[in-house]
């Protein structure tokens, strides 16, 4: 019946009818070439897949490597406990968006190899494993950055309270809970609450939203994208309060004073700033569109819009992964050191010294003067 169908679809049925036998050598010769350029395609999808799972892989174990080796190297030498205790946060933040990379990159690597789902099981023990690592190592970041969000926002308008109450100790306690929240709601579907699938092309497992859901995945997809856009929101507004507490600092300080502290203050709130604006970027589109999901059900409904999903999800995890790239280059390029080169730049080039800007030069660059002083 296949056969059949297949003839009578190809173009053969259009060539004109000379004769059985050369009408069959004809047909032959078409459905050879079709077989062909199906089997071209087939190796070109293949061979881009690979490259696609390769290429942000290897970019994020570098990104990370590098990241890693600058913050450790920070924080073997930092005294000050409030950016002790900034940088434990992103170290363990670049920790884990570097196993992000590897263990489901890895995951994703080898069903590409293997031409995708194997099985007739839509959720097998791989799949599972595969959609957990994957919520958790999407939260984690989230959550973190949260985290840090709130504990520079209480150290910029509570000092005294934060001296008091962050130490290295509950700061590891705070990282323990995060993984542990993370990893509890990566485990969920273990307990039948929400499930995990292949997603198209058959070649990476999520949270199952299309396919045959019920109350539980609706309500597990609500969570997950809860509390991402909740994270996200958070960090916000701690990041937004953190900022207007220092250019308060900055406007009410009398002439003459030196608030070095400060410097240290606003270069975390802008990296913090860079980290939530590349989550939001690269987290709001997946997150969206799976709350919209929740509650629409045009997509379940007719198969071009069901089509259009897959691939904006497909889209959506392909961006989301880029989250764990740029991650790490936030913290190396939003450094006091960079930032100084920069500003020294721009101030060459226009010519900033006795405008507005350069009120700043003291509190976030204090070192520049005596530098300048000593190279003269």
């Amino acid at each position: 019946m296949f056969a059949l169908r297949h003839f009578n679809s190809s173009p053969s049925s259009l060539l004109p009818r000379w004769g059985d036998g050369s009408a069959s050598v004809v047909e032959a010769m078409v459905t050879a070439m079709e077989q062909q350029q199906e089997n071209v395609t087939a190796v070109q999808n293949h061979t881009s897949g690979v490259i696609s799972v390769v290429l942000p892989m290897s970019l994020g174990i570098i990104s990370n490597t590098v990241a890693l080796f600058i913050l450790v190297n920070a924080y073997s030498l930092q005294r000050r406990r409030s950016k002790a205790t900034f940088l434990l946060f992103a170290t363990s933040l670049v920790i884990t968006d570097f196993f992000g990379h590897v263990i489901p990159g890895a995951l994703v690597l080898r069903l590409y190899l293997t031409g995708g789902q194997s099985t007739e099981d839509s959720s097998d023990s791989m799949c599972q494993f595969l959609g957990g690592s994957m919520v958790f190592f999407g939260l984690c970041p989230l959550f973190m950055g949260c985290a840090m969000a709130a504990e520079r926002c209480l150290g910029v308008s509570k000092p005294l309270l934060h001296s008091s109450l962050v130490t290295k100790t509950r700061t590891k306690v705070c990282l323990s809970i995060i993984w542990l929240a993370a990893l509890c709601v990566a485990l969920l579907p273990c307990f039948q609450l929400g499930s995990y699938t292949y997603q198209e092309p058959k070649t990476w497992c999520f949270i199952n939203v299309l396919n045959d859901t019920m109350g539980v995945d609706v309500a597990f997809v609500a969570l997950f994208s809860g509390l991402g856009l909740t994270s996200l929101a958070v960090a916000l507004v701690c990041n937004t309060i953190s900022g207007l507490t220092l250019v308060l600092a900055r406007i009410r300080r009398q002439p003459g004073s030196h608030h070095s502290a400060r410097s240290h203050d606003i270069e975390m709130v802008v990296q913090l700033v860079g980290i939530m604006v590349t989550s939001c970027i690269c987290w709001s589109p997946l997150l969206v569109c799976y709350e919209k999901n929740q509650f629409s059900n045009e997509f379940r409904t007719v198969d071009e819009n069901l089509t259009n999903y897959q691939t904006l999800m497909y889209i959506g995890v392909r961006l989301a992964t880029w989250n764990q790239i740029l991650d790490p280059w936030v913290y190396i390029l939003l450094r006091r050191t960079v930032l100084r080169k920069i500003y020294l730049i721009v101030k060459c080039q226009a010519g900033l010294k006795d405008t507005v800007m350069g009120r700043w030069e003291k509190s976030f660059f204090p070192s520049l003067d005596q530098k300048e002083v000593q190279q003269v």
